[in-house]
């Protein structure tokens, strides 16, 4: 195996690693200083494009997004949501994404049989301000282009653009809960 004996906050280290012809960068000390350090090192010093840093401690997120870390990855999150994923009940409402430098999210919303909007057709829908319906899963995960004439499925994941504000509402109109 090959390796490099160095410490990652230490321009020559990222040198000789050949930081310089990385597209990516990935810090994953269990020390955040140390992480958040050695992305900004590469990132101007070595003008890598992204940068991936672990992060022990929640309270340093927007630290790290304010000095330029592109993405964050949280070992509680990570237990947190694969805890989730092994109860019995699915989540009605999974955060896909945020997308950076907006108030704006994805999110795929599974509609439970008990929803008012099971035979609805997506215009009849009272989603709130700024949601729009990307994506439709259907139960047997074929995938649709929805329509507004689109009738809703029990079952059905709809993955919707919305803000981040309007999270609960957005739930509240698919789910019925």
């Amino acid at each position: 195996s090959i390796g490099l004996r160095g410490d990652g906050c230490e321009a020559n280290t990222l040198e000789e690693a050949g930081t310089a012809r990385a597209d990516l960068f990935v810090a994953v000390t269990d020390r955040d200083a140390d992480n958040l350090v050695a992305c900004q090192i590469a990132k101007h010093r070595f003008k890598v494009p992204r940068t991936v840093a672990r992060m022990s401690d929640l309270k340093n997120e927007p630290l790290f997004k304010r000095l330029g870390v592109d993405v964050t990855v949280s070992s509680t999150i990570l237990i947190l949501q694969y805890i989730e994923s092994q109860t019995s009940k699915p989540p009605l409402l999974t955060r896909l994404a945020v997308l950076r430098g907006s108030d704006r999210e994805i999110v795929d919303v599974r509609i439970p049989p008990t929803s008012a909007v099971v035979g609805k057709k997506i215009r009849d829908i009272s989603l709130p301000q700024n949601s729009l319906v990307i994506l439709l899963i259907r139960q047997d995960e074929r995938i649709q282009l929805p329509t507004s004439t689109t009738a809703l499925e029990a079952g059905d994941r709809l993955v919707v653009v919305g803000d981040r504000a309007s999270e609960e509402g957005l739930h509240r109109a698919l789910t019925g809960s």
